[in-house]
């Protein structure tokens, strides 16, 4: 009995698998048909489902490069329209200075002009006033030549010839003139 339980401590698998009814002919064949279903599921869908994974992976990675690709091209277009803006203002507001430039020169022109034009229209006046003071003190001499010419018939109480009115309109217009 001491070397019965000698044995079975000493080596007590033959003892465990009697008593739970391990059978190796048994355990073979499901080690076999276990062999068989790994290769097969290894072989028909492990490799697949593993290269659709490295695909889909590779696919993301390339996804991933194309969107930081995407971002610089989009960087880079912001910063060629902000240029563009740029320019398009500079010339803008060169193009405005110079229709203020040329609005100026015309303003200047029309200035000179109106001048030049109120100008022509005081000298015109002038001489319609110089005219017009000459005509009056023609009419005015007639006038006071006439008035003087009664006045003395009057006063001498005789009538004046044609000399004699001629020669006190010479004399009126004599002391008019002094």
């Amino acid at each position: 009995m001491l070397s019965n339980f000698f044995l079975a401590v000493v080596n007590p698998a033959p003892e465990i698998a009697e008593r739970f009814g391990f059978n190796k002919q048994l355990f073979t064949m499901h080690l076999v048909g276990f062999a068989v279903v790994a290769f097969a599921l290894h072989r028909w869908a492990y490799k697949p489902i593993l290269a659709m994974l490295d695909e889909r992976r590779n696919r993301i990675t390339k996804s991933l490069a194309d969107a930081e690709q995407i971002k610089k091209d989009l960087a880079n277009a912001q910063i060629k329209a902000q240029e563009i803006l740029n320019q398009t203002s500079a010339q803008a507001t060169r193009m405005i200075e110079e229709a203020r430039n040329a609005a100026a020169k015309v303003q200047e022109a029309e200035t000179q002009k109106a001048i030049a034009t109120a100008n022509q229209i005081i000298a015109k006046a002038k001489q319609a006033s110089e005219a017009e003071l000459v005509r009056m003190k023609s009419e005015l001499r007639k006038e006071l030549v006439r008035l003087v010419a009664e006045t003395t018939a009057k006063v001498s109480g005789k009538l004046l010839t044609l000399d004699d009115q001629k020669r006190l309109a010479d004399e009126t217009t004599k002391q008019l003139a002094a």
